[in-house]
């Protein structure tokens, strides 16, 4: 094998759980030619490859019998800027919040919202993340893949993306699309969205009236501060189950039994349910079982508290998810991706 590639490398600095596994063989890339050096090397050897940026959204549950190909590409620019609307381009290995808190400083507005989330740039479309009221979706403009199948670079629009809630193309065709660079349209103009959660509030404890993007920024990030832990002090992946969207007849089923249930209507008549609060009402919340845990102040957010495994994490989320849809009837779906 090449030199470039490592063998039998703990993956344990690369997933936000900390899971100890070992990748069969790693290496990073740092441009498109790396990028299509690993992957021709990978077929010549008839090597499976599995792309990670931030490894925020892996529960790794064996050693990875494949070439791990990180991506570590790194670029931030402005692509055009007509006073109001400015379009800027990051490459995939660019750590997400850093580059939020970089839009920030260029005087945009548009990102403040996803502030915090761990992961990089090229895997936020994967699932269109979203935190505050904002996702992805809001203030992309498109993004640059290379198709694995033929090796060709394809720009991607908005619309070709398909996403939806904590969904995408990408995600629906693992391993057909590599994400090399994406673009967002900011704004020098701010366009608060300030409606979900406590983001309001925590501003008028604060004393801003009215907030910049960079205040708004600052809230939300204390405020996730508080409430998730940080992965380099206690290994989880967010958010692990996603919010899930019921019919309506089910949501008012629930209702009679729990008044206070969480529930947002949507367009479509249905209702997407907090799933931190389903969880919490069984009782979960806290909940540990050897160092694979429930967080004890974020009951959707599942934590290594040191030793645990990948299988171990798995377990305890396969033994909630059985226990909310006997108790609710909802079927509670994985964020992260298993492996």
């Amino acid at each position: 094998m090449s030199g470039q590639w490592q063998q039998q490398v703990s993956l344990k600095p690369y997933n936000t759980f900390g899971i100890d596994v070992k990748a069969r063989f790693f290496t990073e890339a740092h441009n498109d030619d790396e990028v299509r050096q690993a992957l021709a090397q990978a077929a010549g050897q008839d090597v499976p490859v599995l792309v990670i940026g931030g490894g925020s959204n892996l529960l790794l549950t064996a050693d990875v019998q494949s070439l791990v190909l990180r991506m570590a590409s790194r670029g931030l620019r402005i692509l055009s800027d007509d006073g109001e609307r400015v379009v800027v381009e990051a490459e995939a290995g660019e750590p997400w919040h850093p580059f939020v808190q970089w839009s920030l400083s260029q005087g945009l507005a548009g990102l403040e919202n996803l502030s915090l989330i761990p992961g990089t740039v090229g895997a936020a479309p994967m699932q269109n993340i979203g935190a505050y009221g904002v996702e992805i979706k809001d203030v992309f403009v498109g993004l640059t893949a290379l198709d694995r199948q033929t090796g060709e670079l394809r720009d991607f629009s908005l619309e070709e993306c398909g996403f939806a809630y904590r969904d995408s193309l990408f995600k629906r065709n693992p391993g057909r699309w590599l994400i090399l660079r994406v673009r967002f349209a900011l704004s020098r103009m701010m366009h608060a969205h300030l409606d979900y959660g406590p983001v309001r509030q925590r501003l008028s404890e604060q004393g801003v009236d009215q907030p910049t993007a960079q205040n708004v920024s600052d809230a939300i990030c204390s405020i996730r501060r508080e409430k998730l832990p940080d992965p380099i002090e206690l290994g989880n992946a967010g958010s692990f189950f996603k919010n899930p969207v019921v019919a309506a007849v089910l949501a008012d089923k629930i209702r009679l039994q729990h008044p206070g249930l969480v529930a947002y209507p949507q367009a479509d008549g249905q209702y997407k349910l907090a799933a931190g609060w389903l969880i919490e009402q069984a009782g979960w919340k806290g909940h540990r079982e050897g160092d694979a845990g429930v967080h004890r102040l974020q009951s959707l957010v599942l934590v290594n508290y040191g030793q645990a495994t990948g299988v171990q994490l798995h377990q305890l989320a396969q033994k909630i998810q059985a226990d909310i849809l006997e108790r609710f009837g909802v079927e509670l779906e994985m964020e992260p991706n298993l492996y």
